[in-house]
Parts: C-alpha cells; sequence; structure tokens
C-alpha cells in the first residue's frame, strides 16, 4: 500500500511541473523571440512479480523533461530602426557582460551611447563593422560599434551626361539657334559650380559648342563674367535623319576646371556625347530645342537616420538620400539547439552537448534570412496551452483522488486490526 502513496505523489509532482511550464508559456506569450516548451513524461519502472515474470509493477512517473520548441514564431513590422527577425534557422550572437558568447531570437535592439548595439538588455550583438569603407565579412565577428556624428563626405563630379535635342528648324543666328544650358558640378570641397553649355546653330546640320564657368570661381578670373573651359569651341555634326555622327564627332570631350578660387582639387570632367549603345546623346530634330544635364557627384551629406535593413546590414541615411553600410549582424547556425540552455533575458548559452555553431552571414551555410524593421513574436500558442493546463490539472486532481482512496483503505485496514 505503500507503494501507492509514492506513485500519486510522483504523478502530483510530475503533474506541477508540467503545470508550472505551461503557466511559464502562457506567461510569455508576448515576449519577443521566446520559445515555448513542451512536456515529455517518462515512466518508472519498478519490478518484475511472478514465477515467471509474468507481473510487472510500475513505481509512477519519472520527472518529466522540459524541451524547448524552436519552431518559427510570427513575424510582426515594428517602428524600431534598431529591430530585426531571424525568419529561418539560426540566432543572433551575444557576446554576455563577462564575455561569454550567447544566443537570442530577440531582434528587439538598441544604440548604446558608445556607439555599440546592443541587446535592451546590454548584451552586445556580434557582426561586422566597416572599417575604411570596406566591410569585411570574413573575420571573426565582434562587436558592432557604429561611429556618432557621420559626416557623408563630398563625390567629386567626374562624368556628366548632357543629352537632348537641338531644333533641326532653327535658321542661322536667330534666338531659337541658340540654346544655353546650366549644370552643377561638385569640386573636393564640396561645392557646387555652374558650367553653361552653349550650343549656336552654324549651319543645315551643324551645331556649335562651347562650355564656360562664371570666371569668380577661378583664381584671378572676374565674377560676373563667364570664362570658357575648352581650348575652342566644338562641333556637333547630324545627319539627315536627325542622329548625331559618330565618324565626324569625338566619343567624349574633356572638361577641365583648375585654379578654383576656393582651393579645391583641379577637375577633370568627361563629357559623354554617345552611350555605352553607341547611340548619340543629342538628336537635331524639328522640335523646340532642349537640352537637360545629369552629373554625377554630391555635396557632402549630414546623417538623416541608421536602420537595420533585410539582410542583416546596418545603413546610414544621409540627408540627400545617399546610403552608406555600416556594419553587418552575424546569425549562428546550431545543429541541435534543443540542447541549449536558458540562461534568462530571452538569451541561451552552449552546452557540453551543443554543437559547434556555424557562425556567418544570414542565407548561407543553412542559416535563414534576416528582416530589418521586425520582431519576431512568441511561437505559444494559447489554445494548445489552455487545452494543456486542462489536462493537467484534471491529471492532478486525479492523483490526489488515489492518494485519498489509499488513505481510507488503510484506515479501514486499521479499524480491522482495533
Amino acid at each position: 500500500m505503500s507503494s501507492t502513496f509514492s506513485i500519486a505523489l510522483s504523478a502530483l509532482q510530475a503533474e506541477s511541473e508540467a503545470i508550472n511550464t505551461t503557466g511559464n508559456n502562457l506567461a510569455n506569450m508576448n515576449t519577443t523571440g521566446f520559445k515555448g516548451a513542451n512536456i515529455a513524461f517518462k515512466d518508472l519502472f519498478g519490478q518484475t512479480l511472478g514465477a515467471n515474470g509474468s507481473f510487472q509493477v510500475g513505481l509512477g512517473v519519472n520527472v518529466p523533461i522540459s524541451q524547448t520548441i524552436f519552431s518559427q514564431g510570427p513575424i510582426q513590422t515594428s517602428t524600431s530602426s534598431y529591430a530585426a527577425a531571424i525568419s529561418g534557422n539560426g540566432f543572433f550572437v551575444l557576446q554576455g557582460s563577462e564575455g561569454q558568447q550567447l544566443f537570442t531570437r530577440d531582434g528587439n535592439f538598441k544604440l548604446a551611447a558608445d556607439g555599440t548595439l546592443t541587446t535592451q538588455t546590454g548584451e552586445n550583438v556580434q557582426g561586422w563593422t566597416t572599417s575604411n569603407g570596406a566591410l569585411n565579412t570574413s573575420g571573426l565577428p565582434g562587436n558592432i560599434v557604429l561611429p556618432a556624428g557621420l559626416v557623408l563626405p563630398p563625390s567629386v563630379t567626374q562624368n556628366l551626361n548632357v543629352a537632348g535635342n537641338l531644333d533641326a528648324s532653327a535658321t542661322v543666328g536667330s534666338s531659337a539657334g541658340s540654346i544655353q544650358q546650366p549644370v552643377q558640378v561638385v569640386d573636393s570641397l564640396g561645392n557646387q559650380h555652374t558650367l553653361t553649355f552653349d550650343f549656336t546653330k552654324t549651319g543645315g546640320n551643324t551645331w556649335n559648342y562651347n562650355v564656360t564657368v562664371d570666371g569668380g570661381d577661378i583664381t584671378g578670373g572676374t565674377a560676373g563674367t563667364q570664362t570658357p573651359l575648352l581650348a575652342s569651341p566644338g562641333t556637333l555634326t547630324f545627319d539627315s535623319a536627325g542622329n548625331l555622327v559618330a565618324s565626324s564627332n569625338p566619343s567624349s570631350v574633356t572638361i577641365n576646371l583648375n585654379n578654383l578660387a576656393d582651393g579645391a582639387s583641379n577637375m577633370s570632367l568627361n563629357w559623354s556625347l554617345f552611350n555605352s549603345s553607341g547611340t548619340g546623346q543629342m538628336t537635331q530634330y524639328s522640335q523646340t530645342s532642349s537640352v537637360a544635364g545629369k552629373p554625377d557627384g554630391s555635396q557632402s551629406s549630414q546623417l538623416s537616420g541608421i536602420a537595420i535593413q533585410n539582410g542583416g546590414q546596418i545603413v546610414a541615411t544621409f540627408d540627400n538620400q545617399q546610403q552608406k553600410v555600416l556594419g553587418q549582424i552575424a546569425l549562428a547556425g546550431i545543429q541541435n539547439p534543443d540542447s541549449l540552455t536558458n540562461v534568462g533575458n530571452n538569451n541561451y548559452a552552449a552546452t557540453a552537448q551543443t554543437a559547434a555553431p556555424a557562425i556567418g552571414l544570414p542565407q548561407s551555410g543553412g542559416r535563414g534570412q534576416i528582416e530589418g524593421g521586425a520582431l519576431e513574436s512568441s511561437n505559444v500558442d494559447m489554445a494548445t496551452q489552455l487545452t494543456n493546463l486542462i489536462v493537467y490539472q484534471s491529471a492532478y486532481q486525479a492523483a490526489s483522488r488515489v492518494i485519498t482512496t489509499a488513505n481510507e483503505m488503510t484506515q479501514d485496514l486499521l479499524q480491522v486490526v482495533h
């Protein structure tokens, strides 16, 4: 009879642990990246009775095993620029306060005062940081430290795309036979200079061109007067169909802008008259002349925001809409994630049974994708957990009835003895 009490007690303890696990699952339904646990029950075998071992006696249920389920949780959009979610396998890699390696599915990151990308509880996110404008992801990952007060340096103009149509119906010497188009270029200091492209009709299918700049931009020049930048005016020749003739025109024109008054470096600008397929950038049709210029280069620009993008790249956006990659978040692929141990704060640590983590870029080596501006929700299903809670509570109640029944039988036996 004594074994009945111990069997029932083992059931009470096991069901109590199962209820605790279910309660913990429900408590973390809104915890970012949380992975719920299932309970696995194991019986306790006691002994074999009978002459031929035909009667087996059990001793109840063993301490249940809690198994973390690393299934994908729903991915929800986030308003945080530093939010990231993993779609697929893998973990974010962290460095704890004592230098230990940790793993998490919680991508609710933030930027510390020193520019380090961290979790909400202060663990450092691991990855790669851009150095001297280059991002090297072949080395070992480390703390991601983003620079403060970023200013995008100017990009010097090197190429010009000046294209359009010159009016074939215009007569030589008329106002329609002349057109000017200003084009702004950027020097090494980020200052802009306005070049004026002047097209003048000289014949049935020919136009002269010249390029000038305000004399105030040139050392020793006179402000308000145009200084030519070409040794001599050039000529554009068109065929009878209005197309620029490749055999009669250079493929490109070099424009030298030297001795700038602001102290910037000399500039050598390439104006391509033909595109990559050999088609002329200028035409001569019987339509009003219209020319547009599109140079490369940009002025210096202030930082307007930093955000984690799809793929895990950390990208800075400047107020001229240009972007610059500052870092890359690493992912760890672990073959047996169920061997990880939960250390709190949504973090896991490897155990002696954990396979060596394969750390690298997302979407490689079996690792999933990183989605920027999103967070992975808990994978706990409330309906399943509430159903489990009813089942465990019923089993707990039944085990308590076994104790009550065994106690009544014991009392009946004592009454017989007395």
